[in-house]
């Protein structure tokens, strides 16, 4: 597949100032989205926490010979949706690592114990058992995707995901946190993001900030994305997602995007973007995350009210009615929506009949989450 080069002659020409590059994504998320900021209420569910990468900052993978290396059963899948369900929850995130045994006999020995020679044959049946015995919405955060992959994936997945990261090749040299991860080859990650959207999917992407990218390279990769969906239409959210550091990692040592790095990128991505996209940046990685609202997000992602954020254990989620509370003492109003945004859900063919019978189920007249469980409970 030939990938076209990010518009180098965009029309969007980001402000210098930093008051006048937030003023101006703030009016563009206002213009767009008003002032309703979203979140989806949901479980984590990692499927397996072994991988064919080592990335630098990744502390979710554990190496096959740890006693914490696992691929969940059913029963333990289940039983993680039942405990979402029973707090409100409309969602469940697969997330995984990427492709585990196309390295490790630990993983090929433990998908054969389950009846299965690839990951994500099994992540399909694991999605159509969350469909067939509960009532959340998979999502499935699984990296890179052959055409064939998400072709399996497609009819059992509301929608899916897979960060972008970054366009830098230069962070796959020996000793940056890319190397020797063949899954996070930029072009590989652009070809998932095609893939989907020739196969319209309902897709999350985003970058990671403060791995050793530059900006140029930041705004490369928004401008890649940006072109994905103007080719496709398929781009529901963007996140902006700052490195932190974490001790059992190789980039123990290294230094952490700032408030202000992380208020340009956001701000540069709501200006770059296609303004119907969802842009968003995760609560529970800065204590200072209500400052982001003034740089154009309109979403916090998922937070969940039972299981931790596996990817950064150490930082816990913020209580849902707090943050509500925050929000409108900011100016917005905290709702809850589903995994797919109400405007997939218009036709378009974005999602599978059976899985759409399910989302509109689920759905609000506004198309956001019917039962907004946050107002008013207690947790």
């Amino acid at each position: 597949m030939n990938m076209p080069m990010p518009d180098a002659d965009s029309p969007r020409i980001l402000p210098q100032h930093l008051d006048d590059l937030l003023g101006e994504a703030a009016r563009i998320r206002d213009t767009h989205w008003g002032r309703t900021v979203t979140y989806s209420r949901k479980v984590f569910v990692p499927l397996t926490n072994m991988c064919r990468d080592t990335c630098g900052y990744c502390t979710f993978v554990k190496d096959p010979g740890s006693p914490q290396a696992n691929i969940m059963t059913p029963d333990q899948v289940l039983a993680s949706a039942r405990r979402g369900e029973a707090e409100g929850c409309k969602e469940l995130l697969f997330s995984l690592g990427e492709k585990p045994e196309l390295r490790h006999e630990a993983a090929r020995a433990g998908l054969a114990r389950l009846g299965y020679t690839r990951m994500t044959a099994y992540l399909r049946d694991m999605c159509a058992l969350v469909l067939n015995e509960t009532s959340l919405l998979p999502h499935v955060n699984a990296g890179t995707l052959t055409d064939a992959e998400l072709e399996e994936l497609r009819p059992v997945a509301a929608s899916m995901g897979m960060m972008l990261e970054t366009v830098s090749r230069r962070l796959m040299r020996k000793g940056g946190p890319h190397h020797a991860c063949p899954d996070k080859v930029p072009l590989q990650r652009l070809r998932t993001l095609d893939r989907a959207g020739l196969r319209r999917v309902p897709f999350t992407t985003g970058l990671l900030i403060g791995i050793g990218e530059t900006w140029a390279e930041r705004l490369e990769a928004l401008h890649a994305i940006d072109a994905a969906h103007r080719r496709h239409g398929h781009i529901q959210e963007v996140i902006i997602q700052n490195f932190q550091r974490k001790p059992d990692i190789a980039m123990a040592n290294h230094p952490e995007p700032s408030l202000e790095d992380m208020l340009r990128t956001i701000a540069a991505a709501r200006i770059i973007l296609s303004p119907d996209i969802s842009l968003q940046a995760p609560p529970n990685l800065s204590a200072r995350h209500i400052a982001y609202l003034g740089a154009g997000i309109n979403d916090w992602g998922g937070i969940s009210p039972v299981t931790i954020d596996f990817i950064n254990p150490q930082h816990e989620w913020p209580e849902i009615r707090t943050l509500a509370a925050s929000c409108a003492e900011a100016g917005f109003e905290l709702r809850e929506r589903l995994t797919v945004y109400p405007r997939f859900m218009q036709g378009g063919d974005f999602i599978s009949p059976p899985v759409l019978a399910r989302v509109s189920a689920l759905a609000g007249a506004e198309g956001l989450a019917r039962d907004q469980r946050h107002i008013g409970e207690v947790q």
